[in-house]
């Protein structure tokens, strides 16, 4: 456990302590460099996100370490096969990430039982224009902001990077900032899912009735399997932003 999350923090530093896609460096705008060696103490707060369209009210939790910063900030996008789970999902990770330096906010999504597809990557996408809007609220640094996405998160942290500018995943307005875009410098990823169509089919010859479930739970209607689909969005050589170019650590699942 600890040589994986040890594994995880380097990957972040890669990230967090370099300048992609055109955005400044942390160094260059006086925000602490990253160091996964570092300890901080945390304070953990929650604050309402927004209501989703089913009503529930989708929730941020953030951890901040309790320094001079500006620390990096980093959006969790929790796992779940787009059916299960919240917030809390990465909570040793994301404990373990924002004692090393980082300002981590984990978010809930909608689930698939609530919305299809795309409502939870539009969801995703609202968190990371509310996050660059508010991070200096918790001494984070609003000009780097980059995701963490853990399986069905990580599926969705990819699709943010391929198409942050997508008018279907920008869908939900945000009046408190209404020309910041959901552009991120980075997106580091654990066991995503960056083959939808694949991850299908192996549940289906493995007769895993549940995963198969999730699956056309989530993508309604199911030519959305394709549409979706991170692999097959580089086979067809769409158009997009591709300059968050996504770290995985673990395979595929």
């Amino acid at each position: 456990m600890n040589k994986d999350i040890f594994t995880r923090r380097d990957a972040l530093k890669v990230a967090a302590g370099a300048s992609t896609i055109g955005l400044p460096c942390a160094q260059a705008t006086g925000a602490v460099a990253y160091d996964p060696a570092a300890q901080f103490d945390l304070a953990v707060s929650e604050i309402e996100l927004r209501r989703n369209r089913a009503g529930r009210m989708l929730m941020a939790r953030i951890y901040q370490p309790k320094g001079s910063g500006p620390f990096p900030a980093v959006l969790d996008l929790h796992g779940g096969a787009w059916n299960t789970k919240d917030r809390f999902a990465e909570e040793p990770m994301d404990r373990a990430l924002a004692a090393s330096g980082l300002l981590v906010v984990a978010v809930d999504m909608t689930l698939a039982p609530e919305e299809p597809y795309p409502a939870c990557v539009q969801d995703a996408n609202y968190a990371v224009r509310w996050l660059k809007a508010n991070a200096a609220r918790w001494n984070g640094d609003t000009t780097k902001i980059g995701i963490y996405g853990s399986s069905s998160g990580g599926h969705v942290a990819e699709l943010l990077a391929m198409r942050p500018r997508d008018p279907r995943y920008n869908a939900i307005p945000f009046p408190a900032a209404p020309n910041v875009e959901a552009t991120v410098a980075y997106v580091a990823t654990r066991s995503p899912i960056s083959d939808t169509f694949a991850r299908y089919q192996n549940a289906e010859r493995r007769g895993n009735e549940a995963m198969v479930k999730n699956n056309k739970m989530f993508f309604n209607p199911w030519e959305t399997i394709h549409e979706a689909n991170p692999q097959e969005i580089l086979e067809r050589e769409e158009k997009g932003h591709l300059g968050a170019i996504p770290h995985h650590a673990g395979g595929a699942r």
